[in-house]
């Protein structure tokens, strides 16, 4: 069973949060950064998945074979991630090799040394990646929406740079960028497993207290959207693909779980949204119909994403905006809203037995809010929640005249 998670910091000022769980040997660790791509300058772009990458490169006491083979040798998983706002290392293990995995993950975080023979290696492996992503449409009209509802920041770029950007990079500019944003107050390490927080700390004090972070305050650029654009392209691919969407609330914003639950209701991962009934399952148009909701720390996209036959696109178009209006010009009544508020709280509930997520989201929520909520306050948030808040904001996202659309035309 999960205990509480408790908070703590150590001599050298490092946050940590960990969740003791009893029942299980598998134990999760991670350093997650307040830092992606949306914190690159424009002659940076890309380089914070880059630094992802050469993280494992070798460090002053271990190979990139070394790194790659610690954990892996004791059945154990290394891994990193990066968005437009975080980038994460993070390891799976066994409890009796928590100290190999603590050790290991603070010599990459601290001590990566980005020799130049494997940052130029590395570029090339990057370079297949992204000619990998291009050959895939349903991703790709993502990033070029987020490129156009945010133009001028660099939220709006993908994630992983251009060939030319990526062929520039070099250790100077790596360890610029890490100086500049790996400070502080801007990561923090989380755990959860089958280990107490006195334990736990003593672990962590070896071998993370002797480093020296510096602690300054970071300016964030202000992310200003556009608004109402609609832009058709000639793709050469199967069928055509068909963005909607709009700016949305913040991660600070007290709208997020209303719009949250919304975006649930319209177009989540369950069978029964409304979309996938009506645009999947009664007129049978599409295979691949969602909605998203993702914000950043001062905006957010709203979007919803169709793959269909060129012919149907404007009926399948024209039924998806039929549903958004029924959304503005009628509340749900009380039956349909307490169905979509325990669905919500049960697919929560579920994700919370993912300990690994577990682990990631803790560590997001401490680094962006300075807190963790406990899920009696998530669910707190989630009840109280109203008709008539689910039909404003409605009403102000999916306002047409304000909504922005973005299609790949198949030859």
């Amino acid at each position: 069973m999960f205990k509480e998670f408790s908070i703590f910091t150590l001599s050298n000022g490092i946050r940590v949060i960990h969740q003791q769980y009893v029942h299980s040997n598998v134990c999760h660790l991670g350093i997650i950064v307040n830092a992606g791509s949306g914190d690159e300058a424009e002659n940076e772009h890309g380089l914070a998945h880059f630094i992802e990458h050469v993280i494992f490169k070798g460090t002053k006491n271990n190979s990139a074979f070394d790194i790659l083979s610690r954990i892996d040798s004791v059945g154990g998983e290394i891994n990193a991630y990066t968005t437009k706002e975080d980038t994460c290392v993070f390891a799976a293990f066994l409890k009796e090799h928590y100290d190999i995995s603590i050790d290991l993950l603070a010599d990459i975080f601290f001590n990566s040394t980005f020799p130049k023979k494997e940052i130029e290696k590395e570029k090339i492996v990057i370079v297949d990646e992204i000619q990998s992503y291009q050959d895939s449409p349903s991703d790709l009209i993502i990033e070029d929406f987020e490129r156009l509802l945010f133009p001028n920041h660099a939220i709006g770029r993908d994630i992983l740079g251009t060939k030319e950007s990526i062929k520039n990079f070099t250790q100077k500019d790596i360890r610029s960028f890490m100086h500049k944003n790996y400070t502080l107050n801007n990561f923090v390490v989380s755990s959860v497993g089958n280990i107490s927080q006195k334990d736990l700390k003593v672990k962590l004090e070896k071998a993370f207290g002797s480093y020296k972070v510096e602690n300054k305050k970071i300016e964030k650029t202000k992310i200003i959207p556009a608004f109402n654009f609609h832009k058709t392209l000639k793709k050469k691919t199967s069928q055509s693909h068909y963005v909607l969407g709009n700016s949305c609330y913040s991660l600070k914003d007290e709208k997020k779980t209303a719009m949250t639950l919304l975006t649930n209701i319209l177009g989540g991962p369950a069978m029964n949204s409304i979309l996938n009934l009506e645009i999947r399952e009664k007129h049978g148009l599409t295979y691949n119909i969602d909605a998203n909701y993702n914000p950043f720390i001062d905006a957010g996209m709203f979007s919803i994403y169709l793959g269909t036959d060129k012919k149907q696109l404007d009926k399948t178009v024209s039924l998806v905006k039929k549903e958004l209006k029924k959304l503005c010009d009628k509340k749900l009544n009380a039956q349909q809203l307490a169905a979509s508020k325990q669905q919500i709280i049960g697919q929560i509930t579920l994700a919370n037995e993912n300990r690994s997520g577990v682990m990631l989201s803790h560590g997001k929520s401490l680094v962006t809010y300075d807190r963790v909520d406990l899920l009696s306050e998530i669910y707190k948030k989630i009840n109280t929640i109203t008709s008539t808040q689910i039909q404003n904001i409605a009403n102000e996202i999916f306002d047409e005249k304000k909504m922005s659309e973005l299609i790949y035309l198949n030859r």
